[in-house]
C-alpha cells in the first residue's frame, strides 16, 4: 500500500477504530501509540552487484505498558491528525510503500507491509504481514527457484531436517 492510499483510507473512515492485525488473529493492543514516522531512503547493492534505490514511509507502533488495560482503540481520525502533523513538519513521499514497524514480547521486531484492509462494524483493520527475504540476483548467484523451494521445505518445521 502506498502512503497516499493509507492517508485516503483514514480520511474516508474517520470514526472507525483503527486496528492493526500483525499476524492472523493477533492485533496490536488498544494501548498502541504512533511513536515515529520515518521517511526512509534505501540506496542498495545486491549480491549480484546490481544497484537499487527506493523510498519508504515507516510508521512505528508501540504498546504503552502504562496503558495495558486500555480497551478503546485510536480512531482513524486521530491517526490521520498525527500523520498530518508529521506532514507539516517533514513532508512524506506519497507514492512510496508504507510499512508499520512493530514488536511485542511474543512477536519479533519487523517492518510489516499492509497486505489489505477490512471494514468490520466500527473498525478499520489494517492487515499487516512480513515479506520473506529474497535473492534479487538469482541468475548471477546460480540460485534456482526450485532449489530455494526445496531448502525452504527442508527447513520448515515439518521438513524433518531441523
Amino acid at each position: 500500500m502506498k502512503t497516499k492510499e493509507l492517508l485516503s483510507i483514514l480520511k474516508e473512515n474517520p470514526n472507525k477504530n483503527l486496528l492493526f492485525e500483525y499476524k492472523d488473529g493477533y492485533h496490536v493492543g488498544a494501548n498502541y501509540h504512533i511513536t515515529e514516522v520515518k521517511n526512509v531512503t534505501i540506496d542498495a547493492v545486491d549480491c549480484g552487484a546490481n544497484t537499487d534505490f527506493w523510498k519508504e514511509t515507516i510508521v512505528q507502533l508501540w504498546e504503552s505498558p502504562r496503558e495495558k488495560d486500555k480497551r478503546e482503540y485510536m480512531t482513524a481520525h486521530k491517526a490521520l491528525s498525527i500523520l498530518n502533523k508529521v506532514e507539516r513538519m517533514k513532508p512524506m513521499e506519497k507514492e512510496v510503500e508504507v510499512k508499520f514497524e512493530y514488536s511485542n514480547s511474543n512477536f519479533h521486531t519487523a517492518q510489516l507491509f499492509v497486505n489489505d484492509f477490512v471494514l468490520e462494524e466500527n473498525n478499520l483493520i489494517m492487515k499487516l504481514g512480513v515479506e520473506k527475504t529474497d535473492c534479487k540476483a538469482k541468475d548471477a548467484c546460480s540460485v534456482t527457484v526450485e532449489k530455494v523451494e526445496q531448502e525452504e521445505a527442508c527447513c520448515s518445521p515439518s521438513g524433518g531436517c531441523c
